[in-house]
């Protein structure tokens, strides 16, 4: 997860002392723009219904139904209310710090008919198995990957964050089981909002906490993931009262499990951390319902299955789509209800405003495999909001060199498409890797392309047939130097295609990629 950064009260960033209570955001946005916390004090006040487009208080007539497993509604932490020991909403809920009372293990978790992973809005996409486009990151600044500050800098919320995660890191899994059983057991109207089985949910919470803690000083960084994911949040129904009830069995888990070190500072400081990554998601949200929709219905309108395994789905959307070249969105089908995974646009925005994915079906992946084998042109599947920044800048005269491995010529596909309606001549190297001939699926297109735009050339790289990985390949072509870097495919690729890139001379700042879980941008 990128997360939004958690300042403490001494730099700068006041605020009032309630406990996880989120204020209300005026009822338009200020001229246009999404507001962050920062230099902002955040009133004390508790959790409100956002008026809806019919001016009413309280979720629109056409919110989602409270989401399953696959897209949980986020937890996290905030820049700065103050220091002061917070007020909990029941004082007989509030757990005594290093030891809560015991409560009854949360409902067992049903048996479910294969292992697919839940996607956890926390993590990046790929984190789960089933492929999925994710939020474009720039690669980090450093020619090499940096290590991330150690517990003992940075701010002072930040170190008591990291010397509490230090503690826990042995008890990891206790902790996020107790984690949920408090949730469940003080708040069982929340349990539809969870995966029905808890068994790949359970540690995501703690790998979402590692990199909040990762990125607890860099506001930037923290502050716009949470403004897209407090966005992407409301097509599950997740509404602001919904933050405090996380917040209080999060402190109550931690203090349970990191009793050596647990105290009234320490609590505060995790108070501070939550509550304003908690403000920022509320925000946002509140802001986007002025403007779009929490999701939108899609027919299916064609099906071409490439592969075996890989199909082409075009939809069309019940009302206008905006998006840019690059972008993702995610998927929920009508098989899965509430089972969330993305999937890139697969070409720039269109005049008849269909939308096409390129989907391939995996083992247990739920969504894929009724996206592949089971829809049909008829069938109605819903779309979450755009999302990704791997978009092209029109105002520069740099090259493209973009990676496709897989699927993620999908993408790739789209940015070609972008620069050919512009209508510049810009160079577009594409480089499309594949493990063997059948795995290039859509070569045909890309060459139509290429014979119809003398500024691109596209190269094949098939893995069995030349013992040469895809990131390898670059290698020999060039000079890159004047080409900014596009790079969409499987997790390895993209990790091994970066160094590749920064290796022959490409500079950080102008590499674009799908975030992966192994690769936690700094600083982007």
């Amino acid at each position: 997860m990128d997360a939004p950064t958690t300042t403490s009260g001494e730099n700068g960033i006041a605020g009032g002392g309630g406990w996880f209570m989120p204020r209300k955001l005026p009822s338009t946005p200020p001229d246009g723009d999404e507001e962050t916390t920062e230099g902002r004090r955040p009133a004390v006040v508790r959790p409100v219904g956002r008026p809806n487009r019919e001016g009413t208080a309280g979720p629109a007539p056409d919110a989602p139904v409270a989401r399953p497993a696959s897209d949980t509604p986020a937890v996290g932490p905030a820049p700065g209310t103050s220091a002061a020991r917070p007020a909990w909403d029941a004082p007989s809920a509030r757990p005594t710090p290093g030891a809560p009372a015991a409560v009854p293990p949360g409902p067992p978790s049903p048996p479910r008919p294969e292992p697919a992973p839940a996607f956890d809005p926390w993590l990046p996409a790929a984190a789960t198995t089933e492929p999925q486009r994710v939020p474009a990151q720039r690669a980090a600044p450093p020619t090499a990957p940096s290590p991330g500050p150690t517990v003992e800098e940075g701010s002072p919320d930040a170190v008591v964050i990291r010397r509490t995660m230090a503690e826990i890191a042995p008890v990891a899994d206790k902790v996020t089981s107790y984690f949920y059983a408090l949730l469940f057991v003080r708040h069982p109207e929340l349990r539809p909002l969870f995966p029905a089985a808890m068994d790949t949910q359970r540690d995501r919470l703690l790998k979402a906490l590692l990199t909040a803690a990762e990125h607890v000083d860099n506001t930037p960084v923290l502050v716009d993931y949470l403004q897209n994911l407090g966005r992407g949040h409301r097509k599950y129904g997740t509404r602001a009262e919904h933050y405090p009830a996380v917040g209080e069995c999060l402190i109550g888990a931690l203090s349970k499990y990191a009793a050596a070190l647990w105290n009234p500072e320490t609590e505060a400081a995790w108070v501070r951390v939550y509550t304003t990554i908690s403000q920022v998601m509320i925000d946002a949200a509140a802001v986007d319902e002025l403007r779009a929709p929490a999701w939108w219905h899609a027919e299916v309108v064609a099906h071409d299955l490439r592969t075996s395994d890989v199909a082409v789905v075009t939809v069309r959307p019940d009302q206008p789509y905006p998006f840019l070249a690059g972008q993702y969105t995610s998927v929920e089908t009508p098989w899965w209800p509430r089972v969330w995974r993305h999937y890139s646009f697969a070409s720039a925005p269109r005049s008849d405003g269909l939308l096409t994915f390129h989907v391939k079906a995996v083992p247990a992946g739920w969504v894929s495999n009724a996206l592949v084998h089971r829809a049909r042109p008829g069938d109605v599947i819903r779309l979450g909001p755009p999302g990704g920044s791997m978009t092209v800048d029109h105002t520069s005269d740099s090259g493209l060199l973009c990676l496709g491995g897989g699927t993620g010529i999908a993408p790739i596909k789209a940015l070609v498409e972008d620069v050919a309606e512009h209508g510049r001549r810009r160079p577009v190297e594409v480089f499309y890797g594949a493990r063997t001939d059948q795995d290039l699926y859509d070569i045909d297109t890309m060459l139509r392309l290429q014979q119809s735009h003398p500024w691109l050339s596209v190269r094949a790289i098939i893995d069995q047939q030349a013992h040469l990985q895809l990131p390898d390949a670059i290698r020999e072509y060039g000079p890159w130097n004047e080409f900014d870097a596009y790079l969409s495919g499987p997790p390895g690729m993209i990790r091994n295609g970066v160094d590749a890139l920064r290796d022959i001379g490409i500079p950080s700042d102008r590499i674009r990629h799908d975030s992966v879980e192994e690769l936690i941008v700094v600083g982007n």
